[in-house]
């Protein structure tokens, strides 16, 4: 498995669904963390994935403290708009959790906090917007990821 997509308390079932197709294309494990803001079995989430939901690599977790437990040890890197690196300086490698926030907060300050020298940004070339959708944050890092491993 190259690499796992790991959203943290998602919650717009579009942005999931797109995300499924993208680890299901991209040959990556996708995981995630509830609480969600919708059900997994929501038609949006359906509608996105279209009919690859059912072969798409799915772990979930109850919440965070579940994910950690396990999956302890991994190599794991964070995303959001407050890291100091942008993500062209990650060391990509199989196997590497990339880890993403909800898209009204992003990750919890407890978690970035306690991770600062692997948290990462996607750089953004506006002053005009202050973040990227999910999906297309998830797609850009997983595509650099591979461009590095494959």
């Amino acid at each position: 498995m190259p690499l796992h997509i790991v959203l943290f308390e998602p919650e717009i079932p579009n942005n999931t669904g797109n995300i499924g197709r993208l680890s299901l294309a991209s040959g990556s494990h996708l995981h995630l963390v509830k609480p969600f803001g919708f059900e997994l079995s929501d038609k949006r989430v359906k509608r996105a994935g279209l009919d690859y939901w059912q072969h798409i690599s799915l772990t979930i977790y109850e919440n965070i403290d579940e994910f950690y437990a396990k999956n302890k040890g991994k190599d794991m890197v964070y995303f959001s708009s407050h890291g100091d690196k942008t993500h062209y300086q990650i060391d990509y490698k199989d196997d590497l959790f990339l880890i993403f926030g909800k898209e009204s907060k992003g990750l919890p300050k407890k978690i970035t906090d306690a991770n600062k020298e692997h948290l990462y940004k996607i750089p953004l070339y506006s002053k005009h917007i202050r973040s990227l959708n999910l999906a297309n944050a998830v797609s850009i890092a997983v595509y650099e990821g591979l461009k590095h491993i494959k």
